[in-house]
């Protein structure tokens, strides 16, 4: 298992079109991979999951990363993530 904080930087949070750049990244790897943000976990290959954590700009998430390709995964979402998610 292999986990990192990052800050959402993208001014309108996790909303539907960046939920879905970050759950089309996750689906890439076979890895289990999940985010923590305050208390509640959210599945980062379901959209309805991320969009549910209600997460805003300049929020932080730990991205959670489990499998044969944990690391691969969380280099490129911490990526993915850090550009902006498209916006």
């Amino acid at each position: 298992m292999v986990s990192q904080k990052v800050v959402i930087k993208n001014p309108t949070g996790l909303h539907l079109r960046p939920a879905g750049i970050l759950c089309k990244e996750a689906m890439q790897f076979s890895s289990h991979i999940t985010f923590q943000y305050r208390e509640s976990t959210a599945n980062a290959k379901s959209v309805l999951s991320v969009l549910g954590a209600c997460v805003k700009s300049g929020d932080e998430i730990e991205l959670i990363c489990e499998g044969a390709d944990e690391k691969e995964a969380l280099a490129a979402l911490v990526k993915t993530i850090e550009e902006g998610l498209g916006e």
